[in-house]
């Protein structure tokens, strides 16, 4: 596997564990607000980090963090990523693995396999508006099955929507929240125009403070633990 980033340490990203975070290059939607534009697409510009200096990195780790986190881009588009994942598994990491959902089949193994400890998986928007966030073509059902899989999982897990005024009204966020009813998190995260992939989005909005805790307030009523972030 290549990666376009490593952050070496973090407390936040996998809740309750030392982590360090590997990013993936390469991803099948093109989100406007993305605010990782850089590892959209793999040209002269993206930063390339081989697997054996992650893997270097990693083992001089060992027994000081307890997880790596995988996240993108869109990790489970790469045919190498279960093998990398066993690689880390055999050192002794507890794996966090993010996904758009695209491909229930990946995740799916990765369970079966016992590769994974915690999966989170961002929900863009309502099923019916997908496409409308994404801007590329999806197979909704997929979405819907990585949702399943992810609920019905066994393993600690989270859902998270970034909440962009603009591309969802409060009803999409509340259907998002039935969508995913039954799920262990999900988090509210406030969009925060630092970087985009599509610049006319600098100047986009979220909802106040105020707003959020009314709509986190009725999704709690369907999931174990809401916040926003």
């Amino acid at each position: 596997m290549i990666f376009g980033g490593l952050q070496k340490f973090s407390l936040i990203d996998y809740p309750g564990k030392t982590c360090a975070i590997l990013f993936t290059v390469g991803c099948n939607f093109r989100c406007p607000y993305c605010h990782n534009p850089e590892l959209i697409s793999l040209n002269n510009d993206t930063v390339v980090i081989e697997e054996k200096g992650i893997l270097k990195f990693l083992e001089n780790r060992i027994g000081k963090l307890d997880a790596v986190s995988i996240t993108g881009g869109e990790p489970t588009l790469h045919k190498d990523l279960l093998s990398f994942m066993k690689k880390l598994k055999d050192m002794g990491f507890l794996i966090k693995l993010d996904s758009n959902g695209t491909r229930p089949l990946v995740l799916q193994k990765a369970l079966d396999e016992k590769l994974v400890d915690y999966l989170a998986m961002d929900v863009k928007a309502p099923l019916d508006k997908y496409e409308k966030v994404t801007i590329k073509p999806i197979n909704v059902e997929d979405i819907k099955k990585s949702i399943d899989i992810i609920k019905n999982s066994g393993i600690d897990h989270e859902f998270r929507t970034t909440v962009v005024r603009s591309l969802l009204s409060k009803d999409d966020i509340l259907k998002i929240g039935e969508t995913i009813a039954g799920a262990k998190r999900y988090y509210l995260q406030k969009f925060i125009a630092t970087k985009t992939n599509d610049p006319k989005y600098l100047k986009e909005t979220t909802y106040s403070d105020e707003e959020l805790e009314e709509l986190r307030t009725k999704i709690a009523k369907k999931v174990k633990i809401c916040k926003v972030r």
